[in-house]
């Protein structure tokens, strides 16, 4: 097994500008390089992209290994396996993250059949902690703990793989904090000679299409949500018309998407988007931990509820117990009151 304890993060990039996950797990990849006390690797592919190779060293990376090549441009299974198997087998990692994004939902799989390790899908959070082996009576020492929600959302798994490197997981977007970047850190950048066979180019990119998100849940500074409590789509115009006068975005808990009341879009939670506001309102919505998965880091939460005991209360700063219908156009009016 390899003494390496250095970690990589693939770095995606789309049409040539740099995903927003990738900048977040490098951060958390330096978080962690500083318990291992080892360094943080970028893996950046794409054609002309080294451009981007200062933005990773100021965002946390010592070390960006860039592969530039027309074929690499898009996004395609075969090729881009085939060259971070030969690095990673080359440089052997001790830690392999990368988003959870639909591109890395496809590429770490085919990535971890290939180098024959774990995979841990969808952690929501990172840490490195020690493994005894209670039978054997054996310590292993510096594992990455692979946080994740279980059955459901139910209840939070800690995986742990002390046999095979690297240790891989995929992140979902907008868990890990982003630090800001620093113009004066220093690292190195390395060019990678890439090799393909005949066989990595069997599917070939005929056309792309591309559509632009009108939701950006992600991002957004206030979000106003909806759920189960909401009885109607007449009701949930109220969730939009407060989120418009705030200057948010309308998010929505699963039941609410299964309702018919909002497209998927918009859902916030385990099987939604991750978001960080600075303002989360939560206008019934009972707080099953699938939805808080997505929502208890924010910065300020107020919930609305007509059940005292909901569980969205164990997270919010501010409760208000009523019925939506009756708080939500008090609200509305109140602010439209203060724009005159």
């Amino acid at each position: 097994m390899t003494k390496a304890r250095d970690i990589w993060v693939f770095i995606e990039q789309n049409e040539g500008q740099l995903v927003e996950v990738s900048l977040e797990l490098l951060s958390k990849g330096r978080e962690l390089a500083q318990q291992l006390d080892s360094q943080v690797w970028a893996l950046l592919l794409g054609d002309q992209v080294a451009q981007h190779a200062d933005e990773l060293v100021h965002n946390g990376a010592d070390r960006v290994l860039v592969a530039e090549h027309p074929q690499l441009a898009d996004y395609r299974t075969l090729p881009y396996t085939r060259v971070l198997v030969e690095q990673a087998r080359k440089y052997q990692p001790y830690i392999l993250l990368i988003g959870a994004t639909p591109v890395g939902r496809d590429l770490a799989p085919r990535l971890a059949s290939a180098l024959q390790v774990g995979l841990t899908a969808d952690c929501t959070d990172l840490q490195i902690g020690d493994y005894l082996f209670k039978k054997e009576n054996r310590v292993c020492k510096d594992l990455l703990y692979q946080i994740r929600p279980a059955f459901g959302g139910n209840l939070i798994a800690t995986i742990v793989n002390p046999n095979t490197r690297p240790q891989m997981a995929t992140v979902r977007p907008g868990v890990m904090h982003r630090e800001p970047p620093n113009p004066s850190r220093i690292g190195t950048v390395n060019p990678i000679e890439v090799h393909f066979e005949p066989q990595d180019f069997a599917l070939q990119v005929l056309s792309r299409q591309m559509r632009q998100a009108s939701v950006h849940l992600s991002d957004a500074p206030i979000v106003v949500a909806g759920g189960g409590g909401v009885k109607s789509k007449a009701e949930f115009s109220l969730i939009e018309e407060l989120a418009h006068l705030l200057g948010g975005e309308v998010g929505a808990s699963r039941a609410a998407v299964d309702a018919g009341l909002v497209s998927r879009e918009h859902q916030v939670g385990q099987t939604g988007s991750t978001v960080r506001p600075r303002l989360y309102i939560a206008a019934g919505i009972s707080g099953a931990i699938q939805h808080r998965a997505g929502m208890d880091q924010s910065n300020k939460i107020i919930a609305i509820n007509t059940d005292p005991n909901a569980p969205i209360f164990q997270v919010a700063d501010y409760k208000i117990v009523g019925d939506i219908a009756d708080v939500l156009p008090m609200l509305i009016k109140a602010l439209k009151e203060k724009t005159k």
